[in-house]
């Protein structure tokens, strides 16, 4: 049976397809822009979006297995409920989820309260999933690289409590992982909460050290404080998304996000080998 890929064109997305074409499985993809759809050959490109009920039917026609990846939007929770009746009308109750580490505490961060609200609507509803709760994505390092170099400052307000950045190859694997496990199982598998963390974790005073440490010139952390971090972030998304990004930090600073016990290697022994760290992505970025 078909596994079906949203959010594939996306950083997490992207990866997913490749693990899953990887081991063999047949996935399509749901996407609005078949265009960006550039996978290996066998992968299905199906074009629609979670709010067009027509494609997302279609979409899931002979499809026994569903990731499901949401983007930071202001109907967010919309699609998400949308696209799980959908399933559920459609017989597809295996699903892997991608919420958010403390989805269910960072209640005041909606895109964290949205997750947890699908997460809740996964078990009432009695599917067969795999919730994921990643961490801050390393990848989001990309959109301050060059204020570091250039400014020698870290502007992300990620506190002193520590987050245990993930690299967003290691989310897509263990979630190719689970889909083709949930897949293949003879019987309904019950629900499972994975915490994706990374290998370290890192205060903003570390993230600034690593940064000096590659660049050769000194880095300063920007401190806790976000309102220049939503200022900044307004001027390229919208002022709500600038503001929930704000309140993100806010948590970030006030309960950090460190593993459970056990999280780091329950992940190493999934994937076979260890965590993408914080510091070779860097000096990927400086090089």
């Amino acid at each position: 049976m078909t596994i079906l890929v949203t959010g594939a064109t996306g950083r997490v997305g992207r990866h997913v397809v490749e693990q899953l074409a990887k081991r063999g499985a047949a996935v399509r993809v749901l996407t609005r822009d078949p265009a960006k759809a550039n996978f290996a050959s066998g992968v299905e490109v199906a074009q629609g979006d979670l709010l067009d009920l027509d494609s997302l039917r279609a979409a899931f026609a002979g499809v026994k297995t569903l990731f499901l990846l949401n983007a930071v939007t202001g109907d967010e929770f919309t699609q998400a409920i949308i696209t799980l009746n959908i399933a559920r009308e459609a017989g597809v109750n295996r699903v892997v989820y991608l919420s958010v580490f403390d989805a269910d505490r960072a209640v005041n961060v909606p895109h964290f309260a949205v997750k947890y609200g699908a997460e809740r609507m996964l078990e009432a509803l009695g599917f067969s999933a795999t919730i994921l709760r990643p961490t801050y994505f390393i990848d989001n390092e990309v959109m301050i690289a060059d204020v570091v170099k250039n400014y020698g400052v870290y502007p992300m307000p990620i506190g002193s409590k520590g987050v245990a950045m993930v690299d967003a190859r290691d989310i897509a694997e263990v979630a190719a992982i689970e889909l083709i496990r949930r897949d293949q199982s003879p019987g309904k598998l019950p629900i499972e909460t994975i915490n994706i963390v990374g290998p370290d974790t890192l205060t903003g005073a570390n993230a600034a050290a690593i940064w000096t440490e590659a660049l050769g010139h000194p880095v300063a952390y920007g401190g806790d404080d976000p309102t220049g971090f939503e200022a900044n972030m307004a001027n390229f998304m919208p002022k709500w998304m600038a503001y929930e990004m704000r309140v993100m930090a806010e948590r970030y600073v006030s309960d950090g996000m460190v593993p459970q016990e056990g999280d780091r290697e329950r992940l190493v022994k999934m994937l076979g080998r260890p965590l993408h760290a914080y510091r070779d992505f860097v000096a990927t970025l400086v090089a």
